[in-house]
């Protein structure tokens, strides 16, 4: 329980870390686009911006992933 617990905070510090990383260096992207999301278009954002939430998802998703099926062995 307690290293799961620990596996947790460390993937929200360092996927928060990545994000916090992400923001101070979007800060001078000029090309900005919109993005097709089921039918809807977003806001335009940076793409740089867009790929990076992108990945930190990906990462969060599969870590979480990773902490369940542990858990269940």
């Amino acid at each position: 329980m307690i290293f799961t617990l620990r596996k947790l905070i460390f993937i929200i510090m360092f996927n928060s870390g990545l994000f916090l990383i992400l923001i101070i260096g979007i800060q001078n992207s000029n090309y900005q686009s919109k993005v097709n999301f089921l039918g809807n278009e977003t806001v335009e954002l940076p793409l740089g911006f867009t790929m990076g939430i992108g990945f930190i998802a990906g990462s969060m998703a599969g870590s979480l992933l990773s902490i369940s099926s542990n858990g269940k062995n």
